[in-house]
């Protein structure tokens, strides 16, 4: 969650086309990319880094991306139709494909690829395993 944002509650927005930033390794040698776009709401990243960390055993070092800051609002249930927009329910990140989520470092390649499969199974989109060349 952010500590601060400009505006309370945000619109929806579309997730198309390809990602302009965030597209190549920058800290670590080892990446997990974004195939297809996708809403991961702050639970969902959490959830994977924790994978990721257990797998490697507090081996190695993990760099997360990928922030959740847009504001996600919802109503209540059985609440009437009008009466505005609801309250913010959750933040999400809206990731685009060809976005490097997450970056690791100082681990074996087969270690990392797996710490990142393990990831990748806690995320709502396709991903690939990218290394620097």
């Amino acid at each position: 969650m952010p500590r601060k944002v400009k505006h309370r509650k945000a619109h929806k927005g579309r997730l198309r086309g390809r990602a302009e930033r965030k597209t190549n390794l920058s800290f670590g040698s080892f990446g997990l990319r974004a195939i297809t776009s996708s809403w991961i709401s702050s639970r969902q990243i959490e959830s994977a880094r924790r994978a990721m960390t257990r797998y490697v055993q507090r081996g190695g070092k993990i760099w997360i991306r990928i922030f959740p800051d847009k504001p996600v609002t919802a109503k209540g249930s059985e609440v009437p139709m009008g009466s505005g927009k609801g309250n913010v329910d959750r933040y999400i990140a809206p990731v685009q494909r060809g976005t490097i989520m997450f970056e690791m470092d100082g681990v074996e390649r087969d270690v990392a690829e797996k710490a990142m499969k393990l990831a990748a199974y806690k995320l709502p989109l396709k991903t690939q395993f990218v290394e620097k060349d």
